[in-house]
C-alpha cells in the first residue's frame, strides 16, 4: 500500500510520523476499524490482521491505544492483545476512557458503576415495549449490556433507521432522566455516562506521552470527539497529526462527517492492516 494522505494536514503528520516515531502515538477504535462490523456484537473479533501488524509498528512508536466504547476487557479478549509479543505496551481505553487496561501489567482499572445505568438497566426492557409497541419495528432491537453502558441496536429489525428514529426521543428522555448521555452510532443508540468520550480520553493518553504526532483511525460517531481532540491539537499545541477514516465495505457509505474531515479513507479494517503494515514497512519493522 502506498499511504497517499489528501490533505496538507495529513502529509505533514505522516512525514512527522515517519521522521520521528518514537515521540508518535497510533491511535484506534475498535469496532469498524480493528474488527468487521457483524450482526451481532457479541460475536466481532479483529481482522487476523491486526495484531501481527500492530505487532511489527507498535515497537516504534511512543505507544499505541485503542479507544473503545466496549469495555476494555471485552475489546482485549476480541481483539486477542492479552500476551501478543510486540504488544507489551499496548494500552486499550474501555468505556470511552472509563476503563483502562495496560498490556504491560495486565491490570483493568474501572470505577463503580454509575446508579443511572443500574436503574436504566430495569426499565429498558419496559421502555422498549412501549415505545414499539404494536407497530411492525418492534422485531430485531436488541439490548447489549456494556456493564457501564447500554447500547440499543436495530440493525437486526427489518427497517432498522425507522425503528432507531422511533426509539430516539424516548432513550434520549430516560437517559436525561438518570444522567446520562446518548451517543448515536450506526444502527444503535448507547446511554452512558456523560462526562467522558474519546476526545477526552485520547487528549489525556497523548499528554501522558508528550505526543508530537498521533494518528487516529475510527469509523462512527463516537469517533467524532476523537477527529474533535486531534483538531484542536493541531491548532493549539502544533501536533501532526493523521485522521484515517475506516469506510464501510458493504456498499454503505462512509460516516461523512468522518470523511469529509479524514486526511486518509481506507476500506474497513483490511485497510487499517495495509495502512498498519505499510508504516511498519517504512520504518524497517
Amino acid at each position: 500500500m502506498v499511504i497517499e494522505p489528501s490533505t496538507p494536514a495529513g502529509a505533514a503528520g505522516l512525514a512527522a510520523l515517519l521522521k520521528d516515531p518514537a515521540r508518535a502515538v497510533a491511535a484506534f477504535d475498535f469496532d469498524g476499524t480493528l474488527a468487521p462490523i457483524v450482526p451481532d456484537p457479541d460475536l466481532a473479533r479483529a481482522h487476523p490482521g491486526v495484531v501481527p501488524a500492530l505487532a511489527r509498528l507498535a515497537p516504534r512508536l511512543a505507544a499505541v491505544v485503542v479507544v473503545t466504547g466496549r469495555p476494555a476487557a471485552t475489546a482485549v479478549e476480541y481483539g486477542g492483545f492479552a500476551g501478543a509479543p510486540g504488544l507489551e505496551h499496548l494500552t486499550v481505553l474501555g468505556h470511552y476512557g472509563l476503563e483502562r487496561w495496560d498490556a504491560a501489567t495486565g491490570e483493568l482499572r474501572a470505577p463503580a458503576e454509575h446508579p443511572g445505568v443500574t436503574a436504566l438497566r430495569r426499565e429498558l426492557p419496559e421502555l422498549l415495549a412501549s415505545a414499539l409497541a404494536g407497530t411492525w419495528l418492534e422485531t430485531g432491537i436488541f439490548v447489549e449490556d456494556k456493564g457501564h453502558a447500554l447500547a440499543v441496536h436495530t440493525r437486526r429489525a427489518a427497517e432498522p433507521d425507522a425503528a432507531l428514529a422511533a426509539l430516539d426521543a424516548p432513550l434520549r428522555a430516560a437517559a436525561a432522566r438518570h444522567g446520562l448521555a446518548v451517543e448515536p452510532g450506526r444502527m444503535v443508540l448507547e446511554l452512558r455516562p456523560s462526562g467522558m468520550d474519546k476526545g477526552a480520553a485520547l487528549t489525556a493518553f497523548l499528554g501522558e506521552h508528550d505526543a508530537a504526532t498521533v494518528l487516529f483511525a475510527g469509523d462512527d460517531l463516537g469517533d467524532v470527539a476523537a477527529y474533535d481532540a486531534v483538531d484542536a491539537l493541531r491548532a493549539t499545541a502544533g501536533t501532526d497529526a493523521l485522521l484515517v477514516c475506516s469506510a464501510p465495505t458493504t456498499g454503505e457509505p462512509p460516516i461523512r462527517v468522518l470523511a469529509d474531515r479524514a486526511d486518509l479513507i481506507v476500506p474497513g479494517p483490511e485497510g487499517v492492516v495495509a495502512l498498519l503494515d505499510a508504516l511498519a514497512d517504512a520504518l524497517g519493522g
